[in-house]
């Protein structure tokens, strides 16, 4: 799968370096549940990743430079046709609209060839980047749970955003660039 920017390919155990390039620095982590990984770590994930089933992992891939800059995953949840999508990109590449890219490819790759009926993302409220990624691409807030989550020692606030098929597909007749 391609964009103007990125190449988009399944997660593999050979990205494990270049993946713990970016999941073992302490700025990624501040708005995710796992602390910084050791390569070890990033190597369990990759293969956690790799053997479930109902989930695609992506690598984000520059076509200009060819260097990993993140990855973007989505996978089956509940019994209702559902998925939920997460990303994380190197902080050297944030900010350039990598992770919009990658999730729109996500969200296409979820309703066009998986058929799920709903996405959704779940966010730490605080995380104003990933916020805005969402709402760029057309996803609705639909919660904001206050105090809910207990992670890394405190109380956090959650915010879930979702898109249904018939939106996605509404989104692509208005905005044929949209799914790229």
């Amino acid at each position: 799968m391609r964009t103007d920017r990125l190449e988009l390919r399944p997660l593999t155990p050979e990205d494990a370096e270049a993946c713990n390039a970016y999941q073992s620095l302490p700025e990624i982590t501040p708005y995710i549940y796992w602390e910084p990984r050791s390569l070890d770590e990033t190597k369990a994930w990759i293969d956690r990743v790799a053997s479930s089933t109902g989930a695609d992992a992506l690598v984000m891939i520059r076509s200009d430079t060819g260097e990993l800059v993140g990855d973007v995953g989505i996978w089956s949840v509940g019994d209702h046709n559902g998925a939920e999508i997460g990303y994380t990109v190197h902080p050297k590449h944030q900010g350039q609209g990598f992770a919009t890219e990658a999730v729109r490819v996500a969200l296409r790759l979820g309703f066009e060839e998986r058929g799920y009926h709903r996405i959704v993302a779940r966010l730490d409220a605080r995380n104003d980047a990933s916020r805005k990624v969402l709402e760029r691409l057309g996803l609705r807030r639909e919660a904001h749970f206050v105090s809910n989550e207990f992670v890394k020692g405190e109380w956090t606030d959650e915010l879930v955003y979702a898109m249904l098929a018939d939106e996605w597909a509404q989104l692509s007749v208005d905005s044929p660039s949209v799914p790229s």
